[in-house]
């Protein structure tokens, strides 16, 4: 489900994983540039906002995040750690040209970023969510 990231912001790179209180995702603004925002809601952080650091799409769409004005962003990754259903961890490389969809949640002035996550539609799927990855559309 994305418990890691690899993203390089003004030069210099940055790995975080989910578990840092301190982690942060960069959120691609309307200039082009990114934006970092907190990742997720840890238990003893405090806040209105949903505890932990996904969103599944089809939550999305059932409306259960309508009550935070979600919005959907870009997540301006270059790579993500996935733990299989046996424990171990994997890195993946996002594909230029493509983009991990995030949600940004809002609750008076806290703002966080989740990973949207789908769940893999393959029966012998190692994974049992995925980041939603997008590319544009020709």
């Amino acid at each position: 489900m994305c418990t890691a990231v690899h993203y390089t912001l003004n030069g210099q790179e940055v790995r975080t994983r989910f578990p840092n209180a301190k982690a942060c995702l960069p959120v691609k603004n309307r200039h082009g540039d990114a934006d970092l925002l907190p990742w997720g809601r840890r238990t003893h952080q405090l806040g209105k906002l949903p505890l932990g650091g996904w969103a599944r799409l089809d939550a999305i769409y059932g409306g259960r995040w309508d009550r935070w004005r979600p919005i959907p962003v870009k997540l301006l990754i270059s790579q993500f750690m996935e733990v299989d259903m046996e424990g171990a961890s994997h890195w993946f490389d996002v594909t230029p040209g493509k983009w991990i969809q995030g949600l940004v949640a809002h609750w008076e002035h806290e703002r966080r970023v989740y990973v949207v996550t789908i769940t893999p539609e393959m029966e012998d799927a190692a994974y049992e969510r995925w980041p939603r990855i997008l590319s544009h559309s020709r």
